[in-house]
């Protein structure tokens, strides 16, 4: 393997379908398309300031680097990544990759980041600024996660996540088979037009959460009290370790919960209209 160290590139594509080479303490300045076009790249300790320096790339590793604001877009179109201990300012990373894992990463400004990618990996990651991430997404695992940024994971499927605090509003709209265990998910309109969607021992807040789902699955979740106007339209079956403040027209399942606060069923529902609201003591709610 070719080693290149302790230098600096600018300008357009100066290390244009470069294969089987290692770059370490390396400085892309500004410029375009550093690396793209390669294969069976390291990177380590390098700092990236310039666009595009990793597109259409096959097999790289990037460990203990810098991507500036300026390395915007940096890795698109490229499979088989692994980046650790890493620090990525730059916004709109990851685009329709295959093949990705994370380990000890932080982007602070990750709006739009993370579209059409496949099979990714996420472990002690934080996300900061991270409007609309993970777009079209699928077959994706997380652990050990910290999310400030709305829209998160809109039309994503094959979802599994561990150990996450996610403040988010409209997380998970319109997710197919999507698995949280052991996590916190704040924001407005949580999970609207989810399919199979799954939380176990979770903890949520924010006003109208988990409408128009279907097949909703909660499992010994807690819900705040600014969860209100619940689970209107949606098929579901939760056990929840708390009171829920309220309920509108759910569209069938089970509910069981401590305690209901108001219950709105009304004209509006929709058929068959026949979802059961319990206490853990076995009793069954009504409307008045």
């Amino acid at each position: 393997m070719q080693q290149i160290k302790n230098t600096e590139f600018g300008g357009e594509r100066p290390l244009f379908a470069s294969h089987d080479l290692q770059i370490d303490n390396v400085t892309i300045h500004a410029g375009e398309s550093a690396l793209k076009e390669c294969s069976n790249i390291i990177a380590v300790n390098c700092r990236f300031e310039g666009k595009y320096p990793f597109w259409h790339v096959n097999g790289f590793i990037v460990k203990n680097c810098l991507f500036t604001e300026g390395a915007r877009a940096a890795l698109w179109y490229s499979q088989n990544l692994k980046m650790t201990d890493t620090k990525v300012e730059a916004p709109k990373m990851f685009r329709e990759m295959d093949g990705l894992e994370l380990v000890n990463v932080h982007l602070p400004n990750a709006q739009e980041t993370l579209w059409h990618c496949r099979n990714v990996n996420l472990k002690n990651v934080h996300v900061d600024n991270a409007d609309y991430l993970f777009m079209h997404s699928e077959n994706i695992t997380i652990k050990d996660y910290m999310q400030n940024g709305n829209y998160s994971f809109q039309y994503c499927r094959n979802v599994e996540i561990h150990n996450a605090v996610i403040n988010s509003k409209d997380a998970f709209w319109n997710t197919e088979n999507v698995t949280v265990y052991d996590s916190e998910i704040n924001g407005e309109y949580l999970g609207w037009h989810s399919k199979n969607l799954r939380l176990v021992n979770c903890k949520i807040s924010g006003t109208q959460p988990l409408c128009y789902a279907h097949g909703l699955i909660m499992e010994d979740c807690v819900m705040a009290d600014d969860c209100d106007l619940a689970f209107e339209y949606t098929s579901v079956h939760a056990t929840i370790k708390s009171a829920v403040h309220s309920v509108k027209n759910p569209r069938t399942g089970c509910i069981t919960a401590e305690s209901y606060g108001q219950i709105i069923l009304d004209e509006h529902i929709k058929a068959p209209g026949d979802c059961e609201l319990k206490l853990w003591d076995g009793l069954t709610c009504f409307s008045d």
